[in-house]
């Protein structure tokens, strides 16, 4: 894990990448400086308007790929109030959004929980579990009320079919998805 500069990722000589992605939206809830609260052109600034949208009545998905953006109008204008980040389908060859490649440099198509786990502690925070039941465990850093989704049984089904070598597979130990939303977790804590 490397850190960044005063000026933010890929600030100054030191490397960044998509871990230390992972870990800052873990640690502090935001994407590029844009997080809960912000409306979609505060989005559309840091990640452009190649996405995929899903509007409903009051609400609003903005489908980044590796990003998704949730919006409600709640009696106002547009705001986020869910943020979720889909590092599973990058192993399906799903695009990251160009602002976040330039922010960070390459993605793996997999990323590892141990990994980023370690990108949290090294930004002071800490990680514990929040529901370890079924195929995906969930994770909790609650210094920013995060929960991170780590895939536990790589074969729920049992079909003895899952290899467990094979780099295009998703493995146990592999990070599914991060989850922003103070309105998501309001209940579980």
């Amino acid at each position: 894990m490397t850190t960044t500069g005063a000026g933010g990722p890929g600030a100054g000589d030191r490397s960044v990448s998509g871990v230390d992605f992972y870990a800052h939206v873990a640690t502090r809830g935001e994407v590029l400086g844009v997080g809960i609260g912000s409306g979609p052109g505060a989005w559309t600034a840091v990640l452009g308007a190649d996405c995929l949208e899903d509007p409903g009545t009051g609400l609003l998905r903005r489908d980044y790929g590796l990003v998704e953006v949730s919006f409600s109008a709640d009696g106002g204008p547009l705001s986020c109030f869910g943020i979720s980040v889909q590092a599973h389908r990058l192993i399906h060859g799903q695009a990251v959004p160009p602002a976040l490649a330039r922010a960070y440099g390459e993605f793996a198509p997999r990323v590892r929980f141990e990994e980023v786990r370690a990108g949290i502690l090294a930004l002071g925070c800490t990680v514990e579990p929040d529901d370890l039941s079924g195929d995906v465990h969930r994770y909790r850093v609650p210094e920013s009320g995060v929960r991170v989704f780590v895939v536990d049984d790589p074969d729920p089904y049992g079909d003895g079919d899952h290899d467990v070598h094979d780099p295009k597979l998703h493995q146990a130990g592999d990070i599914w998805s991060l989850d922003v939303s103070p309105a998501w977790w309001a209940r579980s804590r």
